[in-house]
């Protein structure tokens, strides 16, 4: 009788391995790795701005934004991923297995995309909530003015999110910032702003 298929899983180790020979960037799942979608001229604006507002107002405090080409690494889930934006405060935490990746954001941010928003909105979310520093989880739409912030509540487990639409502002209380919606999403190269 023959053996069943066996999924092929990976550690994070030839995971790393396969990351530094890589012009792709990669995400490691459930011990799977998936290459990770290109972007659109939209998401890198909407990332952009975010970043620069964020990295703004946390000027001469003791936190600092790392872009999409830094890893973060869920040690309690395995999850191996590079958010659109990732804050850290106090202390950056560095992955025991690899100095380029950290292990307690604060506040992590994604832009949403058609072919990730489920993803980005279910599976991920869970992953990320197995972070204990994660305080604030931020989803930025693509396809109109709208962040919606999902805030740890105080029981450790338990999240509420709050939306914000054009004309009004996200409050992210666990860095003491906030994002201007229509600030987020104005494009100065478009004619008809």
């Amino acid at each position: 009788m023959n053996e069943p298929a066996r999924k092929l899983t990976c550690t994070f180790a030839e995971y790393l391995e396969q990351e530094r020979t890589s012009d792709v960037k990669h995400e490691l799942v459930n011990g799977e790795i998936f290459a990770m979608a290109g972007g659109t001229i939209e998401h890198g604006r909407l990332a952009s701005r975010i970043a620069i507002a964020l990295g703004a107002q946390l000027e001469g405090r003791p936190c600092d934004t790392f872009s999409a080409d830094v890893r973060v690494r869920v040690l309690a889930t395995g999850l191996a991923t590079y958010p659109d934006l990732s804050i850290v405060c106090g202390q950056m935490e560095r992955d025991p297995e690899d100095a380029n990746t950290i292990v307690n954001p604060i506040v992590l941010v994604e832009v949403l995309s058609n072919s990730t928003e489920g993803y980005d909105r279910g599976e991920k979310f869970a992953h990320y909530q197995h972070l204990s520093s994660l305080k604030e989880y931020v989803l930025a739409s693509q396809h109109g003015p709208r962040i919606e912030v999902f805030r740890r509540n105080d029981d450790g487990k338990s999240w509420t999110l709050y939306i914000a639409k054009a004309g009004e502002t996200a409050s992210l209380t666990s860095i003491g910032c906030e994002l201007a919606v229509d600030r987020i999403y104005a494009n100065p190269l478009d004619p008809a702003a």
